[in-house]
């Protein structure tokens, strides 16, 4: 399966816990893309040592991309709409994505 966004084949999914579930693993297995579903403690079973270490593998990649949302809830307050209409939000947000990607960017390109 290919995403809409290349012509490159999607490899593996990476998914957070809130995506654990029968339908999307089955969903994954039918379109031969590789599982990257953290998994979560359920009431009929616990965790595995290996699917907690899984979890942890899979957080290391995963943290790369959620850090972003994780710094502007806590710095720009991205936690609640900041405008009434949704064009207006979206713009908002797409701006603030950007300058973050400029300034982590400026950041990485700078040689000491």
């Amino acid at each position: 399966m290919a995403s809409c966004h290349t012509e490159e084949p999607i490899k593996k999914i990476y998914a957070d816990k809130g995506y654990f579930g029968q339908p999307n693993r089955v969903f994954l297995n039918l379109n031969d893309i590789e599982d990257g579903i953290m998994r979560k403690d359920t009431t009929k079973a616990k965790l595995t040592e290996l699917e907690i270490e899984r979890n942890k593998q899979i957080s290391k990649k995963r943290y790369i991309v959620e850090q972003y949302f994780g710094l502007s809830h806590l710095h720009d307050r991205a936690y609640k709409a900041r405008f009434t209409r949704l064009a207006k939000n979206l713009w908002d947000s797409m701006c603030r994505q950007m300058a973050f990607n400029v300034s982590r960017g400026s950041r990485i390109l700078v040689t000491p």
